[in-house]
């Protein structure tokens, strides 16, 4: 296999769509386009450029029902010229949910859920769907049930957490099966599943986190059991016609946590079970440090304000520990994310802060399959268009990141 994917002339077609299901643009190809911006595979797919819209929290699923709005958010995206639209967070059980109004995997939601494959589909563009079980970082009294994590105790934000069982970890195993199978019938192309941020799996991965001493604790190969687990069914309920990616933190950001030596070798793990497409790239906790994810400016102030008032003035005052600050510069993951090309064939989704089309073709030249965004085409939906026009060679997102605090009334850039 080679980094562009694992297309080729087995590469999978649907009925009435270009290879892998993504419906052909159209067009002429603008004169010297780069690589970036051409056709590229990503497992059975084939998508109109390299360029894809990460998941980021869309805020617009009240009591977790879709709504008109996350139809046209991703609409919108698909429109400006993103090669896949990525939903989040969809959770695959009801205690994985970040809280209640989070869109949670079942029959009751395929129709919706096709609402919004449909429209991207329409506009040329490939659907993904991230699945996940939110584990510590849950909100326990929206969702009214217990916090799953590796082991009992507290959150950094004081929630308990009990360890998960057994009979959980089977559980929420067939829950991800069964969720990525809803992904299936509602028509999306690709299955996300999230190994960042310490959500539960990758909770399970972070010697900080998973403390446990029986088969699912102790060495990597046993926190990485049940990530693996996971994944292979996941692979299993969709078979070979959809792509199957993770997205992996590289590095938690808290210490002791998950970090270079063991996520490369998890890599490796992954790629020799021979389950999944590519790889995304990520690193941070929600739980403990989100801002190693994000960098730029941290909007403390915004986020008090969303807070009920006896909390904003705690939070004004020690909010500093949980939001620290981390100085911008663009594709900051780039010199961990180097170690992984140099370790794997399997390809790689390189994000973090990528705003100009030289960082993206850069990327692409050191050998990343594909670059993903957020926060730039949350300002500008139609950045990709733009650059194929040649219209511009950069976003104009200034990371403020004052777009983070909008996630519990519609996701959206405050300077649009």
């Amino acid at each position: 296999m080679d980094r562009s994917g694992r297309g080729g002339e087995d590469a999978g077609t649907r009925p009435g769509t270009a290879p892998g299901g993504t419906r052909s643009a159209g067009g002429p190809e603008p004169a010297g386009r780069g690589s970036a911006l051409r056709e590229a595979q990503l497992g059975p797919l084939t998508l109109r450029n390299r360029i894809l819209k990460a998941a980021t929290f869309e805020g617009v699923t009240p009591h977790g029902v879709v709504t008109p709005e996350l139809v046209a958010f991703h609409e919108r995206v698909a429109r400006g010229g993103a090669a896949l639209s990525t939903v989040a967070y969809l959770a695959v059980s009801p205690e994985g949910r970040t809280d209640r109004h989070c869109v949670l995997l079942g029959d009751d939601t395929i129709a919706g859920l096709r609402r919004v494959t449909d429209a991207v589909h329409a506009a040329g563009a490939a659907a993904a769907a991230q699945i996940g079980h939110a584990g510590p970082v849950a909100n326990g009294r929206s969702n009214r049930a217990a916090v799953l994590a590796p082991s009992g105790g507290f959150t950094p934000v004081g929630s308990r957490t009990r360890g998960a069982s057994d009979a959980d970890i089977a559980r929420i195993t067939e829950a991800f099966g069964r969720g990525a199978s809803v992904a299936r019938k509602a028509g999306f192309d690709a299955v996300e599943v999230h190994l960042g941020h310490n959500y539960l799996l990758s909770a399970f991965l972070s010697p900080h986190l998973n403390r446990r001493t029986d088969r699912w604790g102790g060495s990597l190969d046993r926190r990485a059991r049940f990530p693996l687990q996971v994944v292979r069914e996941v692979r299993n309920a969709v078979g070979p016609r959809l792509a199957v990616t993770v997205k992996l933190n590289m590095a938690d950001g808290v210490p002791g946590g998950f970090w270079l030596d063991e996520s490369v070798e998890f890599a490796r793990m992954l790629e020799g079970d021979g389950a999944v497409d590519a790889i995304t790239l990520t690193g941070g906790s929600s739980l403990a440090n989100p801002m190693f994810l994000f960098r730029g400016e941290v909007p403390r102030r915004e986020f008090a304000a969303t807070l009920p008032v006896p909390l904003r003035l705690g939070f004004r005052a020690f909010g500093g520990r949980f939001l620290r600050e981390y100085p911008f510069e663009e594709a900051f993951f780039l010199p961990y994310a180097r170690q992984f090309l140099d370790a794997l064939d399997v390809p790689l989704v390189l994000l973090g802060g990528i705003n100009r089309l030289d960082t993206v073709e850069a990327a692409i030249g050191e050998g990343f399959s594909f670059v993903a965004m957020a926060r730039a085409l949350l300002r500008q939906p139609d950045l990709v268009n733009r650059f194929l026009q040649g219209a511009v060679d950069e976003g104009l997102c200034v990371h403020c990141n004052r777009c983070m605090p909008t996630i519990y009334r519609g996701t959206r850039c405050v300077l649009a």
